[in-house]
């Protein structure tokens, strides 16, 4: 698909739209509020999220290894505190710990308005994202699907993404549907990633700027859209990788952190 570059936030739409907006205020009509954390507390809400622990290598080639909060010596990679989240990544000695957690992750949540407000982290190798992934892993990835509401490589910086994937359009086959957009100051302050999904589209947002549209083909197979069962919102930080990587690493970016203010879920009641 064509892909355009624009610029968002203060060139485009404001400072205002930067801002925290209220809790239970959702841009979208019909929307009720379902699930949030605002990160108010000292430490991550593990009833709301799961971390995820896997080595490094275990998707993507990246190089990071997921740790559950805390490295062998003790840093934290996941911690709440003055109102953020921050997911950071770090080394000890000769490997690189991040984090990786998952919201809501048993039952997911099956079409609604999906938001989070997040300041990127700076420095060549860094690949944060904002994502989602279904609930059921029947046939595997990418079949399942995959809806990435929130992608950037340091490499690339301030150059947000939306993507989907599926069977038909994936990134192995450089079949995947996805979108660029240029955000100035998305590695210097906050802005709101969004996403609204229905059994009819999936369409992505960045500070109330439309940044993606994928729609549903109608055509009733899984292949090209298999986004009709519960998905959970994914917030991680990794390092190098396919993408992450591909204009090498700058070792002393590290450590980095992106910070999140917060995420919410509204569905249609």
């Amino acid at each position: 698909m064509k892909r355009m570059l624009l610029a968002c936030c203060a060139a485009v739409i404001g400072l205002g739209a930067c801002t925290s907006p209220k809790i239970d205020s959702c841009p979208l009509e019909g929307y009720t509020l379902v699930w949030n954390d605002e990160f108010k507390g000292n430490k991550l809400d593990t009833a709301k999220w799961t971390y995820q622990e896997s080595p490094a290598g275990w998707v993507n080639n990246e190089l990071q290894t997921y740790v559950k909060g805390l490295t062998p010596e003790g840093a934290s990679t996941v911690e709440v505190g003055d109102g953020t989240l921050k997911i950071h990544a770090l080394k000890e000695g000769d490997k690189v710990y991040s984090g990786r957690i998952y919201g809501h992750r048993q039952t997911g949540f099956q079409y609604g308005y999906v938001e989070a407000r997040i300041k990127l982290p700076v420095g060549r190798g860094t690949w944060p994202a904002f994502w989602m992934m279904p609930v059921k892993h029947v046939k595997g990835w990418p079949a399942d699907g995959e809806i990435d509401i929130m992608e950037e490589v340091g490499a690339n910086p301030n150059y947000v993404s939306s993507s989907i994937h599926c069977k038909a359009y994936n990134h192995p086959m450089k079949t995947q549907k996805t979108h660029e957009m240029l955000c100035p100051t998305a590695e210097t302050d906050f802005h709101v990633y969004a996403m609204e999904w229905t059994p009819d589209y999936i369409r992505t947002y960045v500070d109330g700027e439309e940044q993606f549209y994928f729609e549903n083909d109608q055509a009733g197979n899984d292949d090209t859209w298999p986004y009709k069962t519960a998905f959970y919102p994914i917030l991680n930080v990794a390092w190098g990788g396919d993408w992450g990587g591909y204009k090498g690493i700058d070792w002393e970016a590290l450590p980095v952190t992106m910070e999140v203010d917060y995420v919410r879920v509204w569905q249609k009641r």
